[in-house]
């Protein structure tokens, strides 16, 4: 994790290494179609979807 200017703080850092093992274990498809999955979620919050009226 020694790259020239760069600048680590520990959450940077931890994720940095989490991930790695992430694809180090194999496991990277799993966990990348999980994160899409709360991505969606969070932009797109299933309890606000029925609560508008379209006007166009």
């Amino acid at each position: 994790m020694d790259i020239t200017g760069a600048r680590w703080g520990l959450a940077g850092a931890e994720a940095v290494l989490k991930l790695r093992a992430v694809i180090s274990n194999g496991d990277f498809e799993e966990y990348f179609a999980f994160h899409l999955q709360q991505e969606h979620q969070r932009v797109y919050p299933a309890g606000y979807q029925n609560r508008y009226a379209l006007t166009a």
